[in-house]
């Protein structure tokens, strides 16, 4: 079910605060952004900040072929995913039959969100998500560079999470609703990925898959802590909890990293309706054996379907090209991996010596690993859970049951009702 986003994971070749109104339409354009100028478009570096963080040139010869597609699968009755594919320098916002993005100035966005929450409220919040994380980067101030990219990032995740609990709280019709969220965006030739969740973020380079991202579930912690086999977590009756998400919890902690692009990558986003259905080897395969992005999703879909289509099923897949990205090397086949970007400020070997606390540039920020939501799917874990005891399987995870006098209740209210029946039929 779940590899730990390391090398162990890979397969080689041949061995806004937001205050509009929810939205539910999958796509919007806002004509009010401005194409970029003749001079934005020259490709001259931007200066730098007054904080002295050195900005990134983007590279203007960074093309990529794209397309995104979600299905609903055989089992649910309706779509709780929902994704996103944006264009921030000119303000475009969806597929409009379009294949190729080039990376202008302010860069690219791409994200799939999986909502969770029944009826219609895991739709909300994943199309909430993708609402607010698209409106915070395009109103952010400027992604000339890579840190401010990953900063924004960072900041739309948590600004959603925020707008999505809020929802939550105030409207009884979307109690529990949340949503995962994989971001990926990117200004010149590092991907950056911002992962709350278990939807998933892969590389395919010279016919290597790797999972760039980290699963925040049950079952992934339980692999990482040696309880669990990968073959076991396939199998595993509690593969469906998840440990964040956008909107259970006051803060979330964005799991941000990066892989710096060669020529010919190409970059895989799903939710698990897609990843807990197929194998790696054989979404790398599919995504080897189809140039076409558009008919590799949709392989890739009808796959997950023939394979038993338990879930909602999305999927953006990427293919970047261009003279600004170097030709794939043995050492940078080597290279790739799940690692953490680091913004100024950030230590991440320091973080995890000194307890994960640091600072980011506008304020304290505390970069944790520990769980942070209780529920998902049909199963509780407390809020107070020792997850000591979780992961060495001594905490009792049960399916959530009705109080014993809600149930008195209803057989007292059956009973009542077939004797005024009998009653009324004599």
């Amino acid at each position: 079910m779940s590899d730990t986003a390391s090398d162990e994971g890979a397969y080689e070749a041949g061995a806004d605060d937001s205050d509009s109104d929810i939205v539910l339409d999958d796509d919007a354009t806002d004509a009010s952004v401005p194409a970029p100028s003749d001079e934005d478009a020259t490709g001259e570096p931007p200066e730098t900040g007054d904080e002295g963080v050195a900005s990134t040139p983007p590279p203007r010869d960074i093309n990529i072929t794209l397309f995104g597609a979600t299905d609903v699968g055989q089992l649910r009755e309706h779509n709780e995913d929902n994704f996103i594919v944006a264009d921030l320098t000119r303000g475009l916002r969806g597929l409009e039959g379009k294949s190729e993005w080039p990376v202008g100035p302010k860069g690219l966005l791409m994200a799939v969100c999986d909502g969770m929450g029944g009826a219609a409220a895991g739709e909300v919040a994943s199309q909430l998500a993708t609402d607010i994380i698209y409106d915070h980067m395009l109103a952010a101030a400027g992604h000339d560079n890579r840190d401010q990219l990953a900063l924004d990032v960072v900041e739309g995740l948590e600004r959603a999470g925020i707008r999505i609990l809020d929802e939550s709280n105030n409207n009884r019709a979307f109690r529990g609703m949340g949503t995962t969220a994989t971001v990926a965006a990117l200004v010149d030739d590092c991907l950056l990925l911002g992962q709350v969740g278990d939807s998933r973020g892969y590389i395919l380079r010279k016919g290597r898959l790797v999972q760039v991202t980290r699963d925040q579930s049950l079952v992934n912690q339980l692999i990482e802590a040696g309880q669990l086999t990968e073959e076991e977590a396939e199998h595993f009756e509690h593969s469906n909890i998840i440990l964040q998400a956008l909107g259970t919890a006051e803060v979330v902690q964005v799991d941000l990293t990066f892989v710096d692009l060669c020529r010919g990558d190409v970059l895989l986003l799903c939710s698990d309706g897609l990843s807990g259905m197929l194998r790696d080897a054989e979404m790398r395969e599919t995504l080897m054996a189809l140039d076409d992005p558009e008919v590799a999703c949709q392989t890739l879909i009808d796959d997950a379907n023939m394979a038993g289509g338990h879930d909602n099923i999305s999927i953006i897949v990427a293919r970047f090209d261009g003279e600004s990205l170097k030709p794939p090397s043995d050492d940078d086949l080597a290279a790739l991996k799940y690692q953490k970007y680091a913004l100024p400020g950030w230590d991440v070997e320091a973080m995890a010596d000194a307890g994960n606390e640091h600072s980011r540039d506008t304020y304290d920020y505390i970069y944790d690993d520990t769980p942070s939501i209780e529920i998902t799917g049909e199963f509780e874990v407390g809020p107070d859970v020792n997850w000591d005891d979780v992961l060495a399987g001594r905490y009792d995870l049960t399916p959530r049951q009705e109080p014993a006098s809600s149930n008195m209740l209803m057989y007292v209210a059956l009973a009542t009702l077939a004797i005024v029946i009998y009653l009324l039929l004599r």
